[in-house]
């Protein structure tokens, strides 16, 4: 259905008019007479790249050096990851490409740029605010991208648990990518970790993520209702009036600018959740919640229905053979194992990332990883059964306004009628 078209989009259209007749050359007056106020920015590849930080204390191998895991040391396209006397090393070789940061299940690397809240984030803010948005890398864009396009050094910077967190939220992001562009570059194993992601996420989803290869193709249009937002905003801040609420023109705002902010009070939600049930280990170690994870748990909340497309591997404790010796839990990266008091092997789902490690280094065999639906990885919402009753309440007192204004228009119909008589 077409979007109502106000007085409040006539005046945004004009603004955008006169905007263009104030500099119908676009500032190029200014730079031939040399009175241009400021350098103009430019496309610069190593703004998006960085150098990723690493932490040994929940590397897998770092912990237990017996480990298989070579996840980082496998994606890297140079070889630039050294693992050795319990320290990681990042060699001066390395291309910033961020792949090392998607591949660890532990988070292990960290760069901020490529943390799975931030690119979550960034994209839902370009898929907000337009009709489309983009995600792409920066040999795919070569130029400074608009306001809709989001860049990441690599794509398969991008984890599967954040792929399906977009693909739910937002149907109107895509891939950037023209063909062959993957094929010569020196990021050789960038298109296998995006194919891997991507068709994770996918899979988890059941819909699929839409490809865009032709950058005539790319479109930069704003949602109506955000440059509603954009226009009220700065009328507030340039003139200090407060702008009603209640009025036909801002009935939108609200929604707009609430989505952009509910997805991290969500996440605040489910971890103060977690935290209040089960944060901490008996021996008062406390639990660690992966961004990816995090992601994870908050899609799954929103649509349970998605848990059985998703498959996870957790511990299973055959308890004949296990003499609760601990290392288990010593060596979990997240502290999602635990001895309860009776010295009984005990696993919290949602802090566990399947990395297989207290199965490794259980010397009895008394853990063997198991796969299964996230079924279990569906955090309850503490206040669902108050919403439900909130929306009951007003759905009752919908329809009784309804009746009341039925009754009272039925009133009125009759007096009208007895007039004619």
């Amino acid at each position: 259905m077409a979007q109502q078209h106000d007085l409040f989009d006539d005046i945004i259209d004009i603004s955008k008019g006169l905007s263009a007749l104030k500099n119908p050359l676009g500032g190029v007056t200014d730079a031939l007479m040399g009175t241009a106020t400021g350098e103009a920015p430019h496309w610069n590849p190593a703004d998006y790249k960085e150098r990723p930080r690493a932490n040994s204390i929940p590397c897998l191998v770092c912990n237990y050096e017996k480990s298989s895991c070579t996840r980082c040391m496998d994606v890297c396209p140079v070889d630039a990851i050294d693992i050795e006397e319990y320290c990681i090393d990042i060699a001066d070789t390395c291309r910033k490409c961020g792949l090392c940061v998607a591949a660890c299940p532990t988070e292990a690397f960290n760069s901020p740029k490529l943390k799975p809240k931030k690119l979550y984030d960034d994209i839902a803010r370009a898929a907000v605010a337009h009709t489309h948005a983009y995600v792409t890398c920066t040999r795919a864009l070569r130029r400074l991208p608009r306001e809709n396009e989001v860049v990441v050094a690599c794509i398969g910077d991008i984890t599967p648990e954040t792929w399906l967190s977009v693909l739910v939220d937002f149907p109107n992001v895509s891939v950037y990518l023209p063909l062959g562009i993957c094929d010569n570059c020196k990021t050789v194993s960038g298109e296998d970790a995006l194919g891997e992601a991507i068709a994770t996420a996918e899979e988890w989803a059941g819909c699929g993520m839409d490809l865009e290869v032709d950058p005539k193709q790319l479109k930069c249009e704003k949602r109506r209702e955000y440059e509603r937002k954009e226009f009220m905003d700065n009328i507030v801040r340039k003139t200090g009036l407060a702008v009603s609420k209640l009025t036909p023109a801002t009935a939108a705002l609200a929604t707009v600018t609430q989505r952009l902010k509910d997805h991290t009070d969500k996440l605040k939600a489910i971890e103060s959740t977690l935290s209040n049930a089960c944060g901490t280990t008996t021996q008062r170690r406390r639990r660690v919640l992966t961004q990816s994870r995090e992601l994870l748990l908050s899609t799954l909340r929103d649509h349970p229905e998605l848990a059985g497309n998703i498959e996870v591997s957790t511990p299973v404790c055959d308890f004949e053979k296990c003499t609760a010796c601990g290392e288990c839990v010593r060596l979990c990266p997240t502290n999602a194992c635990d001895l309860l008091g009776s010295g009984r092997f005990a696993l919290e789902p949602a802090y566990c990332v399947g990395c297989g490690l207290c199965a490794e280094a259980c010397e009895d065999h008394a853990l063997t990883m198991e796969a299964h639906n996230a079924s279990d990885l569906v955090v309850p919402d503490p206040d669902a059964e108050q919403k439900r009753k909130d929306a009951e309440r007003a759905r009752a007192e919908a329809e009784k306004a309804k009746a009341e204004a039925k009754v009272k228009l039925n009133k009125l119909l009759d007096q009208v009628e007895k007039l004619d008589d």
